[in-house]
């Protein structure tokens, strides 16, 4: 019987770089649910997989959230690509777990789960997952590998997250393996409005 995949050591890395438009301009980190922002809840559960965890963009953590380093992005006015070369050029593992700062269901199991496709000689580039709604590159695992490609789309103006996945190896979650975890449509879940903000409070974290 072949043994089970290892975890290679990784880093985690908070997107926080987007402006916010459709919530006045809020930090969407903020947001409370069950009395705790998500920012708190992707904490809790980043921190069981990984100590190098990272805010990329957004404001510069206080108090209590010392631990997590904050990283301006290094190409600023990108959007998400940008924020995805500032985790891989700054993180501390050559694995970055990625997390957009509005997704407040993403649990520690579903990112293991991640981690150990990318382990191996053979392993990938990046692993995706993909619904019907298409590619979710905000809840993701990306190497190394994908910085020197991120890198050249910044430089050429394709900042698409998508097109990347034309330069690397890619490993697709399919939705019947997000399902292991949880309803899919929940765990990769973000918040784009306030209505949405206002459904999800209403059902708290743990529906």
């Amino acid at each position: 019987m072949n043994p089970e995949p290892l975890e290679p050591p990784s880093s985690a890395a908070i997107l926080a770089g987007g402006r916010a438009l459709r919530f006045g301009g809020l930090d969407k980190s903020a947001l409370v649910i069950d009395g705790r922002t998500i920012l708190d809840h992707q904490l809790a559960e980043l921190s069981q997989i990984t100590d190098d965890l990272l805010l990329v963009g957004g404001q510069a953590p206080s108090g209590t959230l010392t631990r997590l380093r904050h990283v301006p992005d290094l190409v600023p006015g990108c959007g998400p690509l940008s924020g995805l070369h500032a985790a891989l050029s700054t993180a501390r593992s050559p694995v970055v777990l990625v997390v957009a700062c509005d997704m407040p269901f993403v649990p520690a199991s579903l990112l293991r789960y991640f981690l150990t496709l990318v382990n191996g000689p053979d392993g990938p580039d990046l692993v995706v997952p993909r619904t019907e709604r298409g590619y979710h590159p905000l809840c993701a695992a990306y190497t190394r590998a994908c910085l020197e490609p991120i890198t050249r789309r910044l430089a050429d103006g394709r900042l698409r997250v998508d097109g990347l996945f034309e330069e690397v190896r890619v490993r697709i979650v399919a939705r019947d393996a997000i399902a292991a975890f949880g309803d899919p449509d929940r765990l990769l879940a973000n918040l784009n409005t306030p209505l949405e903000y206002r459904a999800i409070e209403a059902k708290g974290i743990q529906s």
